[in-house]
């Protein structure tokens, strides 16, 4: 009765590891990954929307800005992929990626982007120009006033 028992646990435990709380989504890497690689064809196609989307953040007056900027100074270039790494060392929905990239004319590209995973969609934090809330005050790192 008792070897029956530790049987039936056991089945259970295994049965119970096989399940996995992230309903079937691909695993993260894949999903960061492929967010870079949209970041990449953003730049390509020198999509706005393209950023705007990839960067997981409104498309606003400030973020159409910020992105045509990102767009002046990458955009159009031929990039193409020559390695990305994904590190999950935030926790499951939160990494970095580091970005290998080369342009049509061989010139480098080199980056480093926060990935984060927000309702099952990865997006890279390619936008710091975001406004605060309204109602809520940006950090700042001047002195305190008296």
């Amino acid at each position: 009765m008792q070897r029956r028992r530790l049987l039936a646990v056991a089945a259970a435990l295994v049965v119970a590891s096989g399940c996995s709380s992230q309903n079937d989504e691909s695993p993260p890497a894949d999903g960061a990954r492929e967010a870079v690689e949209s970041y990449v064809r953003a730049l390509n196609s020198r999509s706005a929307a393209g950023l705007i989307s990839v960067g997981g953040v409104e498309d606003e007056e400030w973020s159409r800005q910020e992105a045509e900027r990102i767009l002046a100074d990458r955009g159009g270039r031929g990039w193409k992929v020559k390695d990305v790494r994904i590190q999950h060392d935030m926790g499951p929905d939160v990494g970095s990626a580091r970005l290998l990239a080369e342009d049509k004319t061989g010139k480098p590209l080199q980056d480093t982007f926060t990935v984060i995973r927000e309702k099952g969609a990865w997006h890279l934090t390619v936008f710091t120009d975001q406004p605060a809330e309204p109602g809520k005050e940006s950090s700042t790192t001047d002195e305190p006033r008296s």
